[in-house]
């Protein structure tokens, strides 16, 4: 199992990333969380299986149709966030 923290940088806000994040990690089977930040920004926490991971970490690097991603910063954090599904925070 691997837990991960990104921050995803660019045009994310208001393009639909969030529910499209979400979405992208629920068919992966994950679990976690997804925000926007102040500073224009989205960040998330994900976990589950490292291939899984992978994946959603690839899907980041594009984002959804309208978005713009300009950086994505991946860290490994400690597995165990305790959420039993994926869903946006506010």
């Amino acid at each position: 199992m691997k837990r991960i923290h990104a921050k995803v940088t660019g045009l994310v806000q208001g393009v639909y990333f969030r529910a499209s994040t979400r979405d992208t990690a629920r068919a992966l089977g994950l679990k976690g969380w997804v925000k926007n930040m102040p500073d224009g920004s989205v960040e998330l926490e994900a976990e589950g299986p490292e291939e899984k991971i992978s994946q959603l970490v690839v899907w980041l690097n594009q984002g959804p149709q309208y978005s713009r991603v300009e950086k994505v910063e991946v860290k490994e954090i400690p597995a165990g966030g305790g959420e039993d599904d994926f869903y946006v925070d506010f």
